[in-house]
């Protein structure tokens, strides 16, 4: 059999490639990867150097590259064309990259809350927690937006635009989870409502920040029930009990959030507060 050295067989050049010899042949049929040799035994042969031109072509493809527009670059040798798509191709992989990053947040937050522990409804625990951060929205600037006979859905539609609104204009990713800040009172329990927020991925520089700091916190969970207000009654309780020391703000947070709150006796909440260690 005719074989030239830096000659490849189809075969052993799909093995270098890490491909199939059905692409290779694909790409032949199609005019996008030629064999740079034929034998007198009508075999066609690559070139090792040709390496190089199907990794460019597995790049482009993997970025969603039309197969006409890498034919394109590749015939013509053109460097200012090849910069300009090579530069199309890395604004498209930063797009997809914010989108993954952000289905991995999102993700990633819904599943450590599902996963947060089939533990006991209403009995108070200590756990440590991670510093989260929050886009936090204050109840009175809400309600002066809203007039006196709004409901609960109006204030939920009010909060959900606002936070829409702020996430597009500072460029921030959320998870739309939402969540209440009560400022503690002087006896040590929790106060009303001082803001509505949603946890947003990373610190920001806008108006609404708030950070909810890492810490030992005490906690409990209210399970198959949208009214929580007995679960802060028994936080309380706790805290005076047992002579706790806390410090900050108490946070009540959504934990089945888009998935199952639709039905009540999926819906899952916790309320925290950090203790002072």
């Amino acid at each position: 059999m005719e074989q030239k050295k830096g000659w490849l067989t189809s075969g052993a050049f799909a093995a270098l490639c890490g491909t199939t010899k059905e692409t290779l042949r694909h790409y032949k049929n199609v005019g996008l990867l030629l064999p740079a040799h034929q034998g007198s035994n009508s075999y066609f042969y690559y070139d090792v150097e040709q390496f190089y031109d199907f990794y460019a072509i597995s790049i482009f493809r993997q970025t969603g590259t039309p197969l006409e527009e890498i034919r394109r670059c590749l015939r013509g040798q053109d460097t200012s064309a090849t910069i300009e798509l090579l530069r199309e191709q890395k604004n498209r992989l930063e797009a997809e990259r914010q989108k993954l990053e952000h289905m991995d947040f999102v993700l990633s937050g819904a599943l450590r809350n599902l996963e947060f522990g089939p533990g006991p409804d209403m009995v108070p625990q200590t756990a440590w927690f991670q510093r989260e951060h929050l886009l936090a929205l204050p109840v009175g600037e809400l309600e002066g937006l809203m007039s006196s006979a709004s409901n609960e859905d109006e204030m939920l539609i009010l909060v959900l635009e606002r936070c829409q609104t702020l996430c597009g204009q500072y460029g921030i990713q959320t998870d739309f989870q939402l969540g209440a800040i009560h400022q503690a009172e002087q006896q040590g329990g929790p106060g009303a409502i001082s803001h509505l927020y949603t946890r947003i991925k990373e610190k920001a520089d806008l108006p609404y920040y708030m950070e909810k700091p890492a810490g030992k916190y005490l906690y409990l969970c209210c399970r198959g029930r949208w009214d929580i207000s007995e679960g802060y009654a028994v936080l309380n309780r706790c805290i005076l009990e047992q002579g706790l020391k806390t410090t900050g703000n108490f946070y009540a947070c959504d934990l089945a959030g888009f998935i199952l709150n639709a039905v009540e006796k999926n819906a899952a909440s916790m309320i925290s507060v950090r203790l002072l260690e």
